[in-house]
């Protein structure tokens, strides 16, 4: 019986660039956790955000966020993991100086950002609508910082190959879209936070579903059995999974019954 369920959000529920869940596979997790099947979102986001997209079932709902670093459910807060706070700040200090690169620094309350330019901003404030602060100077900040997210404007592919040769070996460093890579303590991944709350409550892999298409994905759907990778994901993320799906929520229909 399946008492777990974890799942990507962008490129896995949100398909073609949505911001938004469709309310159809909201009823679907509504009508599974009412069966007493604990359903996470699991992304690079932060929880106010996440939480913002699963209205109005959000509160019942499980969130690991930020890659893994945090993950909260019925307001407790049960895995956090926080950066090296001097590592990070280098990090910040060394890819500020790429000019098509953004950053934002995630803590538990606010995501931190000092916008270069006006596309930034809006996408962070008006289109992912995230909690944020905005910053002169990220030494502002006075919280632990649990991701190091990096926005290329220009593609991710085009700083990728610097960013994990340059910090790869200090942090966890991982692709998150298109345009993003994202660093956080090092072991920090989806898919470390799925085991820990499956030690924590007791399930067994064989117990679980998880959804993905990328390569943040990848450890995740190595905790579960029944691992689903989006049939648009590039071949070396599919050979992570067990099963391919085309939709999340005609599969979670099939399982369910509904």
């Amino acid at each position: 019986m399946i008492k777990f369920i974890a799942s990507d959000l962008d490129g896995t529920i949100l398909l073609n660039g949505a911001q938004s869940v469709d309310k159809s596979l909201i009823d679907v997790i509504d009508s599974l956790v009412s069966r007493g099947i604990i359903f996470a979102p699991a992304s690079g986001r932060q929880v106010e955000s996440l939480k913002m997209l699963f209205e109005p079932i959000s509160d019942r709902l499980m969130y690991i966020a930020e890659n893994g670093a945090l993950v909260k459910y019925k307001g407790e807060t049960i895995v956090k993991t926080a950066m090296d706070y001097n590592l990070a700040m280098d990090i910040i200090d060394d890819v500020v100086k790429i000019p098509s690169c953004e950053i934002l620094a995630s803590g538990e309350e606010y995501a931190y950002i000092c916008p270069k330019t006006e596309e930034y901003l809006n996408r962070m404030t008006k289109v992912v609508k995230y909690k944020t602060k905005i910053v002169k100077d990220f030494r502002e900040i006075d919280e632990d910082i649990l991701k190091v997210a990096v926005c290329d404007l220009k593609g991710i592919d085009n700083s990728r190959e610097y960013l994990i040769n340059t910090w790869g070996d200090r942090a966890a460093a991982t692709v998150s879209g298109s345009l993003y890579l994202d660093y956080m303590a090092k072991n920090v991944n989806k898919g470390d936070a799925v085991r820990r709350i499956l030690d924590i409550l007791s399930i067994k892999p064989e117990e679980c579903m998880a959804f993905g298409d990328n390569y943040n994905d990848v450890e995740m759907l190595q905790s579960v059995y029944y691992s689903y990778v989006l049939e648009g994901a590039v071949d070396d993320v599919k050979r992570c999974g067990r099963f391919v799906t085309d939709s999340v929520e005609k599969t979670l229909r099939n399982i369910g019954g509904i």
